[in-house]
């Protein structure tokens, strides 16, 4: 599964570790996070992410 950077503050979503403040289970894509989930550093939207390798 791909990790995810957020344009606005660097922070890397990765898929092995989810977001367990945000309830996000790890193994979690980014693509089955809800759409209301935002960055849990900077609060941006998932349409601020790119993907990276």
């Amino acid at each position: 599964m791909k990790r995810y950077e957020c344009s606005v503050c660097g922070y890397i979503y990765d898929p092995a570790d989810g977001d367990p403040d945000s309830g996000i289970a790890p193994g979690t894509s980014f693509e089955d996070l809800p759409e209301n989930w935002s960055c849990p550093i900077c609060g941006a939207s998932k349409d601020q992410f790119t993907p990276i390798d």
